[in-house]
């Protein structure tokens, strides 16, 4: 796998990591067979904001979108690994996204097959079907197998990213003020400053780094 060697470097359990990844790259790939495309890493992993507390956030490109005997299989994979001894293997969070659908950008955000950690059953939704996103696949992503992610997803321009980040900056703040038993949790409120840090980085450059980069 490209770029294994790469990943993590000053984690915890880096050897567990590794392990976990590159049992989770062989048995997509098993299971999709001709379907299958490439894995990557983005989130925290490719903006280099990784650590001990962290998921480890994966996309998996397919040629179409996965059938019915691709999501049995592949759910039966996942539900096997969760039992895995690694504690990463209990925090694996990503979607399945096909090579037609990544190539056309939102808006509008399509809902894929996605697995949120701590979790073994699939769902549909879009939350890696935003520029966000897929700008830190483009740009930062860690190919573990297949073509680079530059040959998937098109330039996302400046103007779109920041069309995106704006009404996201004003939602959110409406459901936090709605929601004042979930700001009041400690953990949220500073994940709340430096997700808005982010995007507030994101407003003045165009780009998408990580939260730590966007309090600096």
């Amino acid at each position: 796998m490209k770029n294994l060697a790469n990943v993590a470097a000053t984690v915890r359990d880096r050897e567990g990591l590794v392990e976990v990844l590159g049992k989770l790259v062989a048995g997509v790939r098993e299971r999709l067979s001709e379907n299958y495309v490439g894995f990557y890493l983005q989130g925290s992993l490719a903006t280099g904001d990784f650590d001990n507390y962290s998921d480890v956030d994966f996309l998996v490109v397919t040629g179409h979108p996965p059938d019915d005997r691709d999501v049995a299989e592949l759910q039966e994979f996942h539900r096997t690994l969760f039992e895995h001894p690694c504690h990463w293997a209990q925090h694996l969070e990503g979607s399945y996204v096909s090579r037609e659908i990544l190539a056309q950008l939102p808006p509008p955000r399509r809902k894929l097959l996605y697995l949120d950690h701590g979790s073994t059953t699939f769902e549909m939704s879009d939350h890696d079907h935003y520029l966000a996103v897929l700008w830190i696949l483009r740009e930062q992503g860690v190919t573990l197998d297949g073509p680079e992610p530059k040959s998937l997803v098109p330039l996302i321009s400046v103007d779109a990213l920041r069309a995106e980040v704006r009404p996201t900056m004003i939602d959110w703040a409406k459901t936090i003020l709605r929601d004042s038993d979930e700001i009041s949790a400690r953990w949220y409120q500073a994940f709340a400053v430096l997700s808005y840090c982010r995007m507030a980085e994101t407003l003045a450059t165009g780009e998408v780094h990580s939260k730590r980069h966007g309090v600096n």
